[in-house]
């Protein structure tokens, strides 16, 4: 699990290499992704939108930026916790995956929240150790 906390926005992210929707012989690989979304301060936010940088093996870069995660804007009360799953391809039998979230409070203040590096590693990868 990846983890990281920015202006008491916790988000944690666990990736999982998804073996029955991948073809390597095509150089088709996927993964899902679990995002938990905590709101450890005081003042309730809404996600508004998200934005993704996808890393391939390669160090070729994919952008997605659109509005909430999977067609919602969730609201997080203080405490409030949401989660969803979603999922992305590469070419390449690994990568990693960065990103951010748009918050907004009820007074309109937006800011940013970090979503932490996550690596994307399939059985199919050469390990080395340096």
């Amino acid at each position: 699990m990846y983890g990281s906390t920015t202006r008491n926005i916790q988000v944690s992210v666990r990736p999982v290499y998804l073996e029955e929707q991948s073809a390597p012989h095509k150089d088709h690989y996927v993964w899902a992704y679990t995002v938990t979304i905590t709101n450890l301060g005081q003042i309730t936010v809404q996600l508004v939108s998200r934005h993704w940088i996808i890393t391939d093996a390669l160090g070729r870069i994919m952008e997605v930026q659109g509005e909430g995660v999977i067609g919602e804007k969730p609201v997080l009360e203080p405490g409030g916790e949401f989660e969803y799953t979603s999922g992305t391809p590469l070419p390449t039998p690994s990568g990693i995956m960065r990103g951010s979230y748009t918050m907004e409070t009820p007074g309109a203040e937006r800011f940013k929240v970090d979503i932490p590096a996550f690596s994307l590693d399939s059985p199919y990868i050469r390990r080395s150790l340096n």
